[in-house]
């Protein structure tokens, strides 16, 4: 998979790609092993933990993992396709409020982790170069279908830090 460049995507991305070392296909690979190994060490008593007022559950976190990279890859697929259509920026806040994440047992997201970054990885394997490269609006920002994938690394291993540092720290 070729390497990204600066002007594949914009700044607001920056620290999410910075989390991706190496080949992010391999990357994408590990996690799928290493995270749900580090959801099920999580004591069952901190998954409803919240460090903060107004700040989400690590269960709410896990499923905005999911939920991100679901809006991410939809988005890849688009582009790769040469679906040039500008796309909505989506409200993660909404998502979490209306995703009822509190009352999901810890197995099916685990589950649901896995088979959507399983099936991502798939379809990302498909994509050549020419479709790696594409870009298209998104949020109103122009980015490409590699940069969607970085992202998608980067964010997971981005909350996989904040957890580790702000929920199991203490």
């Amino acid at each position: 998979m070729n390497l990204l460049k600066s002007d594949d995507y914009p700044a607001i991305y920056e620290d999410y790609i910075g989390n991706v070392q190496g080949d992010v296909m391999e990357e994408l690979n590990r996690q799928v092993e290493t995270f749900p190994t580090f959801i099920r060490e999580i004591p069952q008593d901190k998954l409803l933990y919240s460090y903060a007022q107004g700040k989400w559950t690590i269960k709410e976190i896990l499923c905005h993992i999911i939920d991100t990279e679901r809006v991410m890859s939809y988005r890849a697929l688009r582009f790769a396709r040469n679906d040039m259509t500008a796309l909505a920026s989506f409200e993660q806040d909404e998502f979490v409020t209306h995703g009822r994440h509190n009352e999901r047992e810890i197995d099916s997201i685990i589950e649901e982790f896995v088979n959507l970054r399983k099936a991502n990885i798939a379809l990302f394997k498909t994509f050549n170069e020419t479709e790696l490269s594409r870009k298209g609006m998104a949020s109103d920002r122009l980015i490409s279908v590699l940069a969607f994938i970085y992202v998608i690394a980067g964010h997971l291993s981005h909350h996989k830090f904040i957890m580790q540092q702000k929920y199991l720290n203490n």
